[in-house]
This record gives C-alpha cells, structure tokens and sequence, in this order.
C-alpha cells in the first residue's frame, strides 16, 4: 500500500475486494444449488481464514507491539459474533433462497442502515435544515425502498431460467425467495452494525492483521456450534467436488483472510461509510456474471428495485461528501481532527 498512491490506495483496494466479493458470490451460489451445506461451507471458510491469516499475523504482531486486553478480546469476540457467524450464516441462506444478484443488490443497503444507526448511536450529525441531512435521510428512505421492491415486487421475468435449488434449512428455495429477501436484510444490517463497532476496536486495537487473525479464529468456533445441530447428515461435512473445494479455498483466503484485513484497514483510515460506498460495483459484475453463467432469472421489479438502491446509496453520499467539504471548511488546520463516523479523510 505504498505512498506513491496516496488516496487512491484505499479506493484500488476496496475496488479489488469488490471484484473478489462478486467472485465469492458466484461461487458459492453454484456450490449451494449442487448440495453444499452453507454452514459446514462457513466453518471450512472461516478455519481456512484462520490458517491463512494467522501466521502472518504473528510475524507482523511482534514488530508492532501490540497486546490484546479484556475489552479488546469482548469486542473481537462481539465482532465475530455479529459480522460473521450471524452476519455469513443468514447472508448465505439468503443467497441460497433467493439468488447471487439479489444477494449482492441487498449489501448497497449497508450505508443507509449504517447512517441509520450511527445516527441513533449519535455518531451521526441530523439536522433537518441542511441539504447534507435532508440527502442522507432521502436516500435511506429511496434505498429501503428499492430493497421492498426487489422482494415483494419481482414482475415479469427478463432473461433465463432458474437453477434447480438443493435442500435448505428453511425449506426449498424456490418458495422462499421473500425469506430469502428477509435473510439477507438481516445480513446487512450485521455487517453495517459490524463496521459501526470496528470504530471503537480500531481504537483500543490498532492492529487489523492480528485483528483479522482474531476474528477469523473466533468465528471457526462460533460457526463449528451450528451445524452440530442444524446438520443431521454427517455427509454434509464431505466435499464432493472440485467446485466445492475452490469456492471453500477462495471464501476462505480472499472472503474472509484477505476482506476482513483490507475492511478493518480502510475503515480504521477513511471510514466505515467510505468502505460501504463501493458496493454497487460487485452487484453489477455479479449480475452481469450471474446471468451469463448460472443462467438465473432476472426479473422487472427487481431490476427496477436494484437501479433504486444504487440511486439512494449515492444520494446518501452525496451528503456525506458535502458534509466532509463543509468539516474542512470549519476546521482550524493548526488543530487535529478527531471523528468517528463523519470525517472521511
């Protein structure tokens, strides 16, 4: 992440993660429809993280000097829980009950929901006389909006024909979709409750690789509890395929190993809501992707829903870069800036 970049690092490298996000999506979506158990593949993932990401974060841990204390380990420990074992497990039966662009469409949620609970938690300046507010909320309310219509009002069909689906915990996917929808709701409101909490562990823990290490190592063990009862085939924790042991390698080692490492850097450097930005560009490779190779159906509500999601996500902003001109504008150069949610730079 040399200097040479400046800025422009922190952007290449949300760029490539939504290139690899979109990759994991595709992939795990085929290896769901020919009969992987999403929660084994979690646990596979998450241990793989872990054997990838730890050694590393030994080696580098040493040099920095860091050590982990009680809170720190409570807010891993709480991170994990949220943003990955609840956050992955109700993502990945979304995805399985609904499909990879609806999938990818939901997470443009996250900045809005994001901006919803800074703003409760009060990390988040409301004021209804300035423009800079008045975009944020509307863009909350058109990106929700855009999420309803995607799950409740699919319309006509546009191109192809949908996969036959596999057994699921909730039932057969082609009954679920707005389960499906509801799962993955719930997903990203994990994630932006994640990334909210990444604040304050950045603080009190300023070392994303050891960090990621952490958190890959914890979600194995929370993850590992849940197919024990969820799982009543033993067959279930066997690959069967090529396909089931690359999707499994590449969630692992680029998923979560690689994600979680460039997610806590960028968010400790610029911002949870910087990082959520880049999110539409993994829907439309996904969508693209999803429809040449898995042939899944698109639909008219859902393209329309999409296209009002992406519209509110960059409404919201929007305002948060008008806000970010206006904390420079106000700013004493000769005195630090301290901000949590709503200084960007």
């Amino acid at each position: 992440m040399g200097g040479l970049l400046g800025d422009y690092k922190y952007a290449l490298a949300m760029f490539g993660l939504q290139f690899a996000s979109a990759g994991l999506t595709l992939l795990s979506r085929a290896a769901f429809v020919r009969g992987t158990s999403p929660r084994v593949f979690i646990v596979y993932r998450q241990a793989i993280a872990t054997l990838f990401v730890a050694p590393i974060a030994y080696f580098t841990r040493k040099s920095s000097g860091s050590s982990i204390g009680l809170r720190s380990f409570a807010l891993i420990f709480l991170l994990s829980l949220i943003g990955v074992t609840i956050n992955q497990n109700i993502f990945f039966e979304g995805l399985f009950l609904s499909s990879s662009s609806m999938a990818s469409a939901m997470t443009n949620l996250v900045p809005a929901i994001t901006f919803v609970m800074a703003s409760i938690a009060g990390l988040e300046k409301v004021n209804i006389r300035s423009s800079r507010s008045i975009a944020k909320i509307v863009g909350t309310v058109i990106c929700v909006g855009g999420a309803v219509s995607m799950a409740m009002l699919k319309g006509p069909k546009l191109l192809n024909s949908e996969l036959p689906q596999a057994n699921s915990a909730f039932g057969s996917g082609g009954k679920n979709w707005l389960l499906g929808c509801l799962c993955l709701f719930g997903s990203t409101c994990c994630w932006s409750l994640w990334l909210i909490l990444q604040v304050p562990l950045s603080i009190s823990y300023p070392d994303p690789v050891s960090l990621s290490a952490w958190m890959c190592f914890l979600a194995t063990i929370q993850s590992a509890v849940l197919p024990f009862f969820l799982e009543k085939n033993a067959d279930a924790w066997i690959l069967h395929s090529k396909l089931e042991l690359i999707s499994v390698f590449f969630a692992g080692v680029l998923g979560s190993g690689l994600s979680f490492f460039v997610q806590a850097w960028v968010v400790s450097q610029k911002g949870p809501l910087f990082s959520a930005m880049f999110n539409p560009l993994s829907t439309v490779i996904v969508t693209i992707l999803a429809t040449a190779f898995l042939h899944e159906e698109i639909y008219t509500g859902s393209l329309i829903g999409a296209l009002g999601v992406v519209i509110g996500l960059y409404v919201v902003l929007w305002g948060k870069a008008k806000e970010h001109v206006k904390i420079e504008e106000d700013a004493d150069p000769n005195l630090p800036t301290v901000n949590i949610l709503t200084d960007e730079s």
